[in-house]
């Protein structure tokens, strides 16, 4: 429950003001009056844009900063972004606030590493600028939590290049303008997508000057198309594409995958679990809706083939044959969930024929599941969170492997290979999950905000 004070000031009888007291004045400016409609509004795109993920350390407080974010010079650290004057943004103006989420620039004068992706921030409107601000200025706790430095060595650690990388590749700030003649919900999509769901930041290919190939989908096929694997993960393909992407999802498997991290296709995994967890499931059934127009609307980048089952390898499975090692480890330690056909069980254990996740030409995401295992988010609609155990502690790389290559190439998959080689490096980075008992993925990063859905459209 919020406390709101008021102070009165007897101006016209020229009455002087007893003495207010400094240590209040932090929290004063914090609960000033502000249009609560707007706060909440704002409260609903600090969800969309899913900033509590990265602006909260793991056991921290909440928007207080201090989360390790890997980049390939080194570690940076998130922001603190809540309302304290010292430490975080209590003393931002909204030009200060705007002026770093459309540029990158901070009111200090620097520029932020491009592990904040504000060329797509750059594309909120006026409103919603507006609305977010009055969020973390008024709806958002202050900590004290001070920042912390950069962990990448010098001279890579100096701030000015950025600078000439934010002229080259961050667009001139623009706030998005839908195309004429777009369907409303294609419309919404987008801006949802391009601009504060920042979807391109992991999804999209990046150069070797780490810039996103693609900013939008206006007349760029790579948008969307795939990311590059980051602490070992891959980012899919979210066009509406064969070979790893969302051709045979509907817009409703999209839905239900953004509510839930699950729909009759597959499970999330990894970063996206938290995406799931602390931002989609937020969302309104309308913007959801809205998000998987756009994303189908996306026309394939690639010319893969459609997923075609086979049904050989299950019917021999089924039987007790296997000719192959990575038949025979599927079979003793997998086959119990995910069946001999690869059909899966419902939502409940996902289906791995067919599966887009092993279609693709990156292995990754599949060798360090299997390393690391996963658990789908405990979601307010789907509250149950199933955990596959990790292997790392039962099968060496070569076996990891043959697993691997055994799930991409059978039942009718189209995936690519891998070696142990591949794994080994893989392994060195691989973080097994927690039980499901534990709450997995959960308990690492606080949530502020109320589990509820919010009724705005």
């Amino acid at each position: 429950m919020k406390i709101q004070l008021t102070l009165t000031l007897a101006r016209a009888t020229g009455m002087a003001t007893a003495a207010l007291g400094l240590s209040l004045a932090a929290a004063l400016t914090w609960a000033a009056p502000a249009d609560q409609q707007q706060i909440k509004q704002g409260e609903y795109l600090a969800r969309v844009g899913d900033c509590i993920a990265c602006h909260s350390a793991v056991g921290g407080k909440p928007f207080a900063g201090g989360l390790a974010l890997g980049t390939p010079i080194g570690k940076v650290y998130s922001t603190n972004i809540t309302p304290d004057p010292k430490n975080g943004i209590g003393e931002w103006s909204f030009d200060d606030f705007d002026k770093l989420m459309r540029t990158g620039v901070t009111k200090a004068g620097y520029t932020v590493y491009p592990a904040m992706p504000y060329p797509s921030y750059s594309r909120l409107s006026a409103a919603d600028m507006q609305a977010l601000y009055a969020y973390f200025m008024h709806g958002v706790t202050p900590e004290t939590t001070p920042n912390k430095a950069a962990d990448i060595p010098w001279p890579l650690s100096m701030r000015f290049p950025l600078t000439f990388w934010r002229w080259a590749f961050a667009p001139t700030p623009q706030p998005h303008v839908p195309p004429a003649g777009s369907e409303t919900a294609v419309l919404r999509g987008a801006y949802l997508v391009e601009g504060l769901g920042h979807c391109g930041a992991c999804h999209t290919a990046r150069a070797v000057t780490m810039q996103e190939t693609a900013l939008t989908g206006l007349g760029h096929s790579d948008y969307l198309a795939g990311g590059a694997a980051i602490d070992g993960w891959s980012a899919p393909s979210l066009r509406n594409e064969h070979g790893g992407g969302l051709a045979r999802w509907s817009e409703g498997d999209i839905v239900d995958f953004l509510k839930t991290g699950r729909n009759s296709h597959t499970a999330s995994f990894g970063p996206m679990n938290d995406v799931v967890r602390h931002s989609m499931q937020y969302l309104t059934d309308t913007d959801l809706a809205s998000v998987a127009t756009y994303l189908k609307s996306l026309p394939a980048s690639n010319n893969a083939a459609a997923f075609v089952a086979d049904p050989k390898v299950g019917q021999a499975l089924f039987l007790g044959k296997a000719d192959t090692s990575g038949a025979m480890l599927y079979l003793n330690k997998c086959a119990g969930c995910h069946r001999s056909d690869g059909a899966g069980n419902g939502k409940a254990f996902p289906a791995l024929a067919g599966n887009a996740l092993l279609q693709n030409a990156d292995a990754t995401s599949t060798i360090n599941i299997i390393l690391s295992g996963g658990a789908v988010p405990s979601t307010h609609t789907a509250p149950s969170s199933l955990t596959m155990a990790p292997y790392a502690d039962q099968l060496n790389d070569e076996q990891v492997a043959q697993v691997v290559n055994f799930v991409r190439t059978s039942w009718g998959n189209r995936g690519s290979t891998t070696t142990a080689e591949q794994v080994a490096k893989i392994r060195k980075i691989a973080v097994p999950v927690k039980g499901a008992g534990e709450a997995a993925f959960a308990a690492g990063r606080p949530d502020a905000m109320p589990v509820k859905r919010p009724a705005l459209q």
